[in-house]
């Protein structure tokens, strides 16, 4: 008997596979189930456009607030999800409540990590994750307010660029030699060290963060930046605590096949909590960006309901900071590349940056450059040896290297 489909993880991936579920032709029950009050809305914008006050609330979300009514889908928003019993195929909610399923659907995102310091943990340090994070920025984001932000990952040069463009005082401090190092490269990290010193950024880096205090940060050489908004950007981890308890095997994340399904049949992952089996690359991988989020589900409620589908797309992410966009287009792991190939202006921030191994394209990022992600996925996805030369000719079409 089918007892319906449980979504823990009332997100955007969430979100997404009720979608996928009711396209599919799935006419069960399905309940998603989220710890949040809000219902189901994405996070790019937290750090983007709702941030700088650009963006209107309502466009956060990712269906209007009638659609899961419409759609036979129940939210049950405010409660958590405790415990998860495969065996006997049921989901425990806070309050006491049991959820039956047929299958199961793990969204559960990820958490900001804390830094391991005296004041890690106090109150007056703010994280970058949830709506109201977004909005308590917002309003801290004002001239004068001197902002620092620990991390010069993703997250905290967003914000950064949101910061200084309400006129803010911004410090950034890092612990490595230039921001998103193990990301980028030293190659291609330089270019945003650049664009965010050009707009008024006092970037620190090599910094060791000793304590944090509501007035400031304490560093390793008896300084203190003073600091009347702190916010702590050092990454996320996932959200995997019920599948480890219910026995599923957890690595870097909850573990999955191709098809998106955990060591038990009948329970899926997908979105930041899911390390899944990629094919194209041949083995696992887990991908923090919005767009798993987008499209991992699609595949998750087709393989759900007993169809062969596999989650084999190029992965992807974007950024906006200040005049500069960004796109980036495959995987290419620290240390896992040789070389580094730019075609067009660095110095001006219009080019496209190739990481290769081999003389395979490993990754591409497109910097001001538009309409060209496809032929990079392409580029990808082919596997094939190209020339480097080529490949930094602006002169030679992306579809012809």
């Amino acid at each position: 008997m089918d007892t319906g489909i449980v979504v823990v993880g009332a997100s955007l991936a969430g979100a997404k596979a009720a979608e996928a579920l009711r396209a599919e032709g799935y006419a069960g029950p399905i309940t998603l189930v989220g710890d949040e009050q809000e219902r189901p809305y994405e996070r790019p914008p937290l750090s983007k456009g709702y941030l700088l006050g650009k963006e209107e609330r309502e466009k956060i979300y990712v269906h209007p607030a009638d659609w899961y009514e419409e759609h036979g889908v129940t939210l049950r928003l405010g409660v958590a999800a405790t415990a998860i019993d495969p065996a006997a195929h049921t989901v425990a909610l806070a309050g006491g409540d049991r959820l039956p399923y047929s299958k199961l659907l793990l969204a559960t995102g990820s958490s900001p990590r804390r830094l391991p310091v005296p004041g890690g943990d106090g109150e007056f340090v703010q994280t970058l994750r949830r709506v109201g994070d977004s909005e308590r920025l917002r309003a801290a984001f004002r001239p004068g307010a001197r902002v620092v932000i620990v991390g010069a990952g993703w997250i905290g040069l967003e914000a950064a660029a949101a910061a200084r463009t309400a006129g803010a005082e911004v410090t950034v401090l890092e612990a490595a030699e230039l921001p998103l190092l193990r990301v980028l490269g030293r190659e291609v990290a330089q270019v945003f060290a650049d664009l965010h010193r050009a707009h008024g950024v006092d970037l620190r880096f090599g910094a060791k963060v000793e304590e944090l205090k509501p007035d400031g940060v304490r560093l390793g050489d008896g300084s203190t930046v003073p600091a009347d908004v702190l916010l702590v950007g050092v990454g996320i981890s996932p959200n995997t605590a019920l599948a480890e308890h219910a026995g599923l095997t957890v690595e870097n994340g909850v573990r999955t096949d191709q098809h998106l399904a955990t060591s038990h049949p009948d329970v899926f992952a997908a979105g930041d909590v899911a390390n899944a089996f990629h094919p194209l690359f041949g083995k696992p991988i887990r991908v923090e960006h919005w767009a798993n989020a987008l499209n991992q589900p699609a595949v998750a409620a087709a393989a759900m309901l007993g169809k062969d589908a596999v989650y084999d797309r190029v992965p992807y992410f974007f950024t906006d900071q200040y005049d500069l966009g960004m796109e980036y287009t495959g995987y290419a792991e620290p240390g896992g590349y040789d070389r580094v190939v730019f075609r067009g202006d660095v110095a001006g921030r219009e080019f496209i940056a190739f990481w290769l191994s081999g003389g395979k394209v490993l990754a591409g990022m497109n910097v001001n450059v538009w309409d060209v992600t496809d032929p990079i996925r392409e580029l990808v996805r082919s596997g094939r040896d190209v020339d480097p030369e080529r490949l930094a000719d602006p002169a030679v079409p992306l579809t012809e290297i």
